[in-house]
């Protein structure tokens, strides 16, 4: 297949100059040749200050997920932020990796047989991504360009750093080196223990939300009630709610829905849906998958969640509550899930039962930072993170060879919470300035 052309409109916000970009890639990058072949549309904004010049060095920011759009550049002027730090030092660009924003959505797969439907959301995991990414680069005629990634967006990171280093000037993570060539079950395993931290300090903080608790789920399991969607609260959902626990404001958050009366609207509609699912549905559908590093996940998470986070009326904890945790309980509205993913059911067991091809390969990766010739990598890992563990990040960085910030003084989001702070932390680290 042919480089495609790039397609740019100009805009001028107050303080910023913006470049958006669209360019056609394979939907398919093992097989992109054919007239035959089938595109996607993928999407890009290039932010930099007013009265920079081109030359200012390129930074790719890859988001978290799977499945959400890059951050938008709300609010210009911008006066705080990460976004602020990061254009002092470069020129951003942001992309919506493929299925997200302003690129080529899923769509509507109700005309493919459930194993087409499977077949076509496999090419929407990192390595797709970074194919992407590969494209853009070179549309912008870039030699090299820096990275940043968030989450998920630093799972890409390793991976472009496996399949494509020489393109690579520096790379930046924050909350997301993932653990390598480590099956998915003890991923998961270790995610749910650090939730039972985070629980009992959410506890601490909160402590007459156990009672609480303890009343919805006897509720939920006697008393059917529905979502403002129609679909089945259950104790499943409930527990679910804990996902936020990891972010710096989760808590808050998890408060002030437990508050409200379960019969209101307000608690109907913030119980729902609490990954965000109907939203993005890529969330559930390459999740998992997220962590095959050459591996079938088979719903990994709900094969290894302790008896103590089952069902109080199955003898779990009211207590505790869960994460990163998808299961094909999200398929069925009756058990709580969320019936918006009913198209796309059967394509997601059949994804769980997928042998997933490496993402990463540990012989480019060994001492890829280390040494003159080698690319900087810098990461923030955050102690207390319940979706990206910290000892997986550190061992993953002894790989590298790259350089850490340990830190329990932020969670998960810290990009957003301190992004100044953090970015200034890990420039200084991959520039030689610390």
């Amino acid at each position: 297949m042919a480089a495609p052309d790039l397609r740019t409109v100009e805009l001028h916000l107050p303080g910023l100059r913006v470049l958006e970009h669209e360019l056609d890639v394979p939907l398919d990058h093992s097989a992109p040749h054919g007239p035959a072949a089938a595109s996607l549309t993928l999407f890009a904004r290039e932010v930099s200050a007013a009265g920079d010049g081109p030359d200012k060095p390129a930074l790719l920011f890859l988001q978290g997920g799977p499945g959400q759009e890059a951050t938008r550049p709300a609010g210009a002027p911008l006066t705080s932020g990460w976004m602020v730090r990061a254009l002092r030092d470069f020129r951003l660009v942001l992309l919506d990796q493929r299925g997200t924003g302003r690129s080529t959505p899923v769509g509507d797969l109700s005309g493919l047989t459930p194993q087409q439907q499977a077949d076509h959301l496999a090419l929407f995991r990192a390595d797709s991504i970074v194919s992407d990414a590969e494209l853009l680069r070179e549309a912008l005629g870039l030699d090299r360009w820096s990275l940043l990634g968030q989450s998920f967006g630093g799972f890409c990171a390793l991976t472009y750093l496996s399949r494509a280093p020489q393109s690579l000037r520096s790379v930046h993570v924050t909350g997301g080196l993932p653990a390598v060539g480590m099956h998915p079950d003890e991923v998961y395993a270790a995610t749910w223990a650090q939730m039972r931290v985070l629980s009992a300090r959410y506890h601490e903080r909160y402590p007459h939300d156990l009672e609480r608790l303890r009343q919805l789920h006897a509720r939920l399991t006697t008393e059917e009630t529905r979502t403002t969607t129609g679909d089945r609260i259950t104790s499943r959902t409930l527990r679910a709610a804990g996902h936020g626990l990891g972010m710096s404001d989760g808590a808050d958050v998890l408060h002030a829905l437990l508050e409200r009366p379960v019969g209101s609207p307000a608690f109907r509609a913030d119980a729902a849906d609490p990954l965000g699912l109907a939203r993005n549905p890529l969330y559930l559908l390459v999740h998992e998958a997220c962590y095959a590093d050459g591996a079938t996940t088979a719903w990994s998470a709900e094969r290894t969640r302790p008896d103590d986070f089952r069902d109080p009326a199955e003898g779990g904890d009211p207590a505790l509550l869960s994460g990163e945790h998808v299961g094909d309980w999200l398929l069925d509205p009756e058990r709580g899930g969320v019936g918006a993913l009913a198209p796309v059911s059967d394509a997601a067991r059949l994804l769980a039962d997928r042998q997933w091809p490496r993402l990463y390969d540990p012989a480019v990766l060994d001492g890829v930072a280390r040494g003159s010739d080698g690319v900087p990598v810098a990461a923030a890992v955050y102690l207390d993170d319940p979706y990206v563990l910290a000892a997986h990040s550190r061992a993953t960085a002894s790989l590298l060879g790259a350089r850490t910030w340990v830190t329990d003084e932020l969670l998960h989001n810290g990009l957003r919470a301190d992004g100044d702070r953090v970015l200034s932390r890990l420039f200084d680290m991959t520039s030689g300035r610390l």
